[in-house]
């Protein structure tokens, strides 16, 4: 749907201005002077005739610039992006299961939505001065000062009716729009492909390597069990006065005097 909006307030575009050159000899001007211009915005095609109050001779003049590679980029891509969705939709609800039969599916949809990210932040930047370079041609002053007529004092150039570009604009502001909208789709894409999969696999993984390593350490086993120096009967013990073994831990207590 924003790529529908953003092609057709583009793409659909019409307009015109209107110019009014009253010469000092009346029968010599004219009041409604129309020039009209649509997408793609070769302004440079679009002609139009405009007295120059020196008798009934008229100049034949053309609007300055050609804004059609921009305009023209930026709906191209919402058209393919309009269709890709499309087709997108047609998978996911017809043809989930051989969708996610392969990592390839999921892989395919996430590199295209990067790939229209780009373009959609690209085009809507580049329409976006394109579209400022097409008001400033097309402002009536501007066009004014194309006339033989208007440069002298004697006679009178007035713009009566401005053109409109609302539409215009709403389509440099779902052409952002999108961009946003596809951009933040990344993250649920990249979802569904195996990288995620496999780096929330490699994460429990390498818990489970680390605590069965901590398990087999020096920390889990019974270092005051049978194996230990303290708990082994007899372990304990010192060396009398005449080399005999004292020993503390066989039999319970026994008095010094006895052991020598």
């Amino acid at each position: 749907l924003f790529a529908i909006f953003a092609f057709a307030t583009c793409g659909g575009y019409s307009g015109g201005l209107r110019l009014s050159v009253d010469c000092a000899n009346k029968s010599e001007s004219d009041l409604n002077i129309d020039i009209a211009f649509a997408y793609p915005f070769r302004l440079h095609q679009v002609n139009f005739d405009a007295p120059t109050c020196e008798g009934k001779h008229r100049e034949k003049l053309s609007l300055i610039g050609d804004f059609s590679s921009s305009a023209e980029f930026f709906v191209t891509i919402a058209v393919f992006a309009f269709l890709y969705s499309l087709a997108a939709t047609v998978v996911y609800i017809f043809f989930q299961n051989k969708y996610r039969e392969n990592n390839r599916g999921p892989l395919i949809d996430f590199i295209v939505t990067v790939v229209f990210s780009f373009l959609w932040l690209v085009s809507s930047s580049a329409w976006a001065k394109g579209l400022s370079d097409v008001k400033l041609a097309t402002d009536p002053d501007e066009v004014l000062l194309l006339m033989s007529a208007c440069k002298q004092q004697s006679n009178k150039c007035l713009p009566v009716r401005s053109p409109v570009m609302s539409s215009l604009n709403t389509s440099v502001v779902f052409g952002f729009l999108n961009f946003i909208l596809w951009a933040g789709n990344i993250w649920f894409v990249f979802k569904e492909t195996g990288w995620h999969s496999s780096g929330q696999r490699h994460a429990p993984d390498t818990m489970e390597k680390q605590s069965s390593s901590y398990n087999q350490g020096g920390y889990n086993q019974d270092s005051y069990g049978p194996a230990g120096g303290y708990n082994q009967p007899g372990s304990y013990g010192q060396v009398g006065e005449y080399g005999q073994s004292q020993s503390y831990g066989q039999s319970g207590p026994t008095s010094f005097a006895n052991q020598i």
